[in-house]
């Protein structure tokens, strides 16, 4: 039985010292119900989140998000345009543990409902740049993972050959996907800081902006990509277009590949709900993602915008070239 948010919120004053609470209700709880959670508003005023993991997953989650909100310093918390949560206290709580947090102001944005006309998608591209942008080496002092490219291409390839292994990816699809692994050039990267599991239910948002960013559990170093390919699945036609631009604009990166990997990996992720489904034996699951494999193929055959290989710099014409040097001479 689920416990109710009165008895959270004594929980709550247990593990943070000198907390009066006020009132308390319940809030939600994760994707899959892994926490049992509620927010609290202190006498003084603020506002404080309490969860509670239901399940090891959930703990081990929890765990990792604790190790990663400490290693984000006072200094590196600077560098970022939104706010992030700090570790409020946490105590014993029949075989694991509840965790407060302070509580972080916006509304979640479900992926579908963000228009590139309010500025919500350019504000995110902003904000995950502002993440890759963050110094790598605070990654490495607080013992988190660092990953190189031929890790993370080796990681992909795994994901495509237990993929193939079940016979039921469409041979277009793995011959893409190999062709990709195969291209140098798109794994000619430098790594960055990434949050791992960004999606659209990540971001906190207010009046067309980013105001905060949960969960940071699997914050590395590693591709950049990672953060990105969610956008893919933005409804609205120029969303991802809108956030990769702003993304690109903030780093003034030299990654031209990052929205290839992006695809790569959006296109991957069939494939590990495709093993997902294979694992639990659930036929429900597996002729989802087949469907969903023979969907992509229809999407993408023949779609030269939806190459995974690499891009090449544009060739510019003789006009161009001399229209830009005279611009140079002008400047």
């Amino acid at each position: 039985m689920a416990r109710s948010h009165l008895t959270l919120a004594a929980l709550a004053t247990a593990a943070v010292a000198g907390l009066d609470v006020a009132s308390a209700t319940n809030f939600g709880s994760g994707a899959h119900g892994d926490f049992e959670a509620a927010l609290l508003t202190g006498r003084d005023g603020r506002h404080w989140i309490i969860r509670v993991p239901t399940s090891e997953r959930a703990e081990a989650e929890q765990s990792a998000d604790l190790v990663a909100l400490r290693a984000l310093s006072t200094g590196v918390r600077a560098r970022l345009p939104f706010s992030v949560t700090n570790f409020g206290g946490q105590t014993p709580i029949g075989g694991t543990r509840a965790v407060v947090y302070e509580f972080v102001y916006g509304s979640k944005v479900p992926l579908d409902s963000i228009e590139t006309d309010d500025g919500l998608a350019d504000s995110i591209g902003r904000a995950i740049a502002a993440v890759h942008s963050l110094p790598t080496s605070f990654i490495a002092d607080a013992g988190l993972p660092v990953y190189t490219p031929v890790e993370i291409l080796r990681s992909s390839v795994t994901v495509m050959d237990r993929a193939a292994a079940t016979h039921l990816v469409p041979a277009a699809l793995l011959g893409r996907w190999e062709r990709a692994t195969e291209d140098s050039a798109l794994w000619q990267f430098a790594p960055t800081v990434v949050n791992g599991s960004l999606s659209a239910e990540s971001f906190l948002s207010s009046d067309g902006g980013v105001t905060g960013l949960l969960d940071w559990h699997t914050l590395s170093v590693g591709d950049p990509a990672r953060d990105l390919y969610w956008l893919l699945g933005a409804h609205g036609e120029n969303v991802a277009e809108a956030a990769f631009d702003s993304y690109a604009l903030a780093r003034g990166s030299s990654d031209r590949q990052v929205k290839q990997r992006a695809m790569l990996y959006a296109e991957l992720e069939i494939a590990k709900w495709l093993l997902h489904g294979t694992q639990q034996r659930s036929t429900e699951i597996v002729d989802d993602a087949v469907a969903m494999l023979h969907g992509l193929v229809d999407t993408v055959q023949n779609d030269l915008e939806q190459s995974l290989t690499h891009n090449t710099m544009p060739v510019m014409a003789v006009d161009e070239v001399e229209a830009m040097l005279d611009r140079n001479q002008r400047a």
